[in-house]
């Protein structure tokens, strides 16, 4: 994957503005943009400050990575609103990004490329290039509330 910068792309260092020069190689960091086949345009792009937030952050939420031809467990944890995969609004800008660091502070690792809203409120965030989860519920109020 492909991480390329918009002439608009803002960083931040946790909570606080910084500047492109904060991503340091080995820095952990998640990116929020449009995603194009396999590069992503990020818009957002905050440096993560404790832990790796990468890989032993997913490794140790439990995050299976990709390995083509493995079949993803059919597992979930938490709370799984009723819906049927691909309905919903497809959803953007501020909302999404509430929804995706929600996901990836609660599932580190892999690409979100979609936020969907739910019927009832909740938001899920679909996560690729994972084998586990591929669904992160998020409530009304961007609070993780289960996966699968």
């Amino acid at each position: 994957m492909t991480v390329t910068e918009a002439s608009f792309t803002k960083y931040t260092r946790g909570t606080h503005r910084a500047s492109a020069r904060a991503v340091k190689k080995g820095a952990s960091v998640l990116v929020l943009g449009t995603v194009d086949s396999a590069t992503i345009t990020g818009t957002r792009v905050t440096v993560q400050l404790r832990g790796d937030g990468g890989a032993a952050a997913a490794e140790a939420a439990g995050v299976i990575p990709f390995k083509q031809g493995t079949p993803s467990p059919t597992k979930s944890v938490g709370q799984i609103p009723d819906y049927t995969e691909g309905e919903g609004t497809i959803v953007s800008g501020t909302t999404a990004d509430k929804a995706t660091k929600a996901a990836q502070a609660v599932v580190p690792g892999g690409i979100n490329d979609r936020v969907v809203k739910l019927s009832g409120g909740e938001y899920e965030v679909h996560n690729i290039s994972v084998n586990w989860p591929h669904h992160v519920f998020v409530s009304k109020d961007f609070k993780v509330l289960g996966y699968e």
